[in-house]
């Protein structure tokens, strides 16, 4: 099978590094077209063996992209489209439905109650999303909580598959040589109480309130992993309780994918910092403020490394029994309950945990070998259309044409009220 993966952008993210963890494990033949920012994911996919093209989208009203794209897919010879992140759905969709291809499958990797990738759900987004998924043959939510919300969209049930995020667990084994490493490296006494925290630095993952929490705990050290428009506020509150020693806002990292021991990312480049990995050891408890997410893999990561786990969403874990992760504990967002829980557990001397139950279960093998179950089916139900219409959809003629009659008025979604995030999905 000859698959290609159509996403938003290559940059340091959730959704991309779970694109890279994919690709090394599904039985097919896949290729990656990025509409943007071939950033250091893209690098490392190349480096493990999958090519990457980029196709230079300017902005989401490049309208240029849709044919552009289409001409690729055509040309390809693709089985199957598979598209992530918002803007790669939209135009994917529709660039696929215009090259011929009938099996297309998207994956939903951050639909909230409210927000989809940190923009705001307007009714412009909501139009927009529910009349190109009508284009495509299969809908992924990556938990059941994303398949509800799906389902109170209107997507039909039998188009939405829950296929689960996945993680290399043993990547994320603790290792006291790194913690010692890290801890060193980053001027931190052996024995300092060390807080944690990664994600993008947005006012939907309400980092500012880890960051107050800390700031009301003395002698606490706080490290945060990752980047966003959110950092230079960060550093400034950090400063203004006098805590600017204690605060370390480490940046954007590699993660799980591109970290190696010696100190280099996967495809070769000096990393200039501790890797997820490393921070997970070198931190006593981590903690996810976000009141809104699709999954939580920064919380399965953290488990894998034995940590205890304040967390303010996840449904990786809410979704089952508590046994399965015994080392998670949810926390209404409050700067006062989570130093509250802090000082808890500074007390008692956290250590380590044993890897819990919910950390074996999204292993990303398992996540591929249902995500081929998806593609595979999708093929079969696209085989009969192939039948019906053998010949390829001829190229499109000029701008005008370019566009589906169907597509030519849907919403546009840059008249979501945050352009500046809008360009990077």
């Amino acid at each position: 099978m000859k698959v290609l993966h159509i996403i938003t952008g290559l940059d340091v993210g959730g959704a991309e590094q779970q694109l890279r963890l994919l690709l090394r494990r599904l039985p097919a033949h896949c290729e990656v077209i990025t509409l943007t920012d071939p950033g250091p994911v893209a690098h490392g996919i190349e480096a493990d063996g999958t090519p990457v093209t980029h196709l230079g989208m300017t902005g989401n009203r490049d309208l240029t992209a849709l044919p552009r794209l289409a001409g690729m897919i055509r040309g390809g010879g693709y089985d199957l489209v598979h598209t992530h992140l918002y803007r790669a759905c939209v135009y994917g969709r529709i660039a696929a439905r215009m090259a011929g291809v009938r099996a297309v499958v998207a994956t939903e990797h951050s639909l909230g109650d409210a927000v989809i990738e940190g923009r705001r759900l307007t009714r412009g987004v909501r139009t927009l999303y529910r009349a190109t998924e009508r284009l495509g043959t299969a809908t992924v939510a990556v938990s059941d909580t994303v398949a509800a919300r799906l389902r109170r969209w209107g997507v039909p049930e039998q188009r939405i598959h829950v296929v689960p995020n996945g993680i290399e667990a043993h990547r994320f084994a603790f290792d006291p040589a790194a913690r010692a490493l890290v801890r060193t490296r980053l001027g931190l006494p052996l024995d300092a109480f060390v807080v944690g925290g990664a994600g993008r630095l947005v006012p939907g993952k309400r980092f500012d309130v880890l960051v107050r929490a800390v700031t009301q705990l003395p002698g606490v050290h706080l490290l945060l992993a990752g980047a966003g428009p959110e950092r230079e506020m960060l550093r400034r509150m950090a400063e203004q309780f006098g805590s600017g020693d204690r605060i370390h806002l480490l940046g954007e990292r590699d993660g799980a994918v591109d970290a190696m021991a010696d100190g280099r990312a996967a495809d070769g480049r000096p990393a200039d910092g501790p890797d997820i990995p490393g921070l997970l050891s070198a931190i006593d408890v981590f903690v996810s403020p976000s009141p809104d997410e699709a999954f939580g893999l920064a919380v399965l990561e953290a488990l894998g490394s034995g940590l205890h786990v304040l967390y303010g969403s996840c449904p990786a874990v809410d979704e089952l029994p508590a046994d399965q992760a015994p080392g998670a504990r949810h926390f209404s967002l409050g700067v006062h309950e989570l130093a509250t829980a802090l000082r808890e557990l500074r007390r008692g001397g956290p250590g380590r945990l044993p890897v819990p139950p919910v950390v074996r279960r999204y292993d990303i093998t398992r996540s591929a070998e249902a995500l081929m179950s998806v593609y595979e089916q999708a093929v079969a139900a696209a085989a009969p259309v192939r039948r019906r219409n053998p010949a390829a959809v001829p190229p499109p003629q000029g701008r005008t044409a370019a566009l589906p009659a169907a597509a030519v008025s849907l919403p546009d979604p840059s008249r979501s009220p945050d352009p500046s995030r809008l360009s990077k999905r």
